[in-house]
């Protein structure tokens, strides 16, 4: 029984590493600063040009 049990927990933190593994990252990664502002600069130009 106590052989079992063992094994069974072996077995289950296996699996659960490597489902930690497949699941996706839940942090993004980091933008600084300048890089955010540089951006929404862009988008603020983007959204004041008129369609050609």
């Amino acid at each position: 029984m106590n052989r079992q049990k063992k094994i069974k927990q072996a077995l289950k933190k296996i699996t659960q590493k490597l489902n930690a593994k497949k699941q996706p990252k839940k942090k993004g990664t980091y933008v600084c600063k300048a890089d955010r502002a540089a951006l929404q600069a862009k988008e603020n130009l983007e959204k004041d040009l008129p369609p050609e």
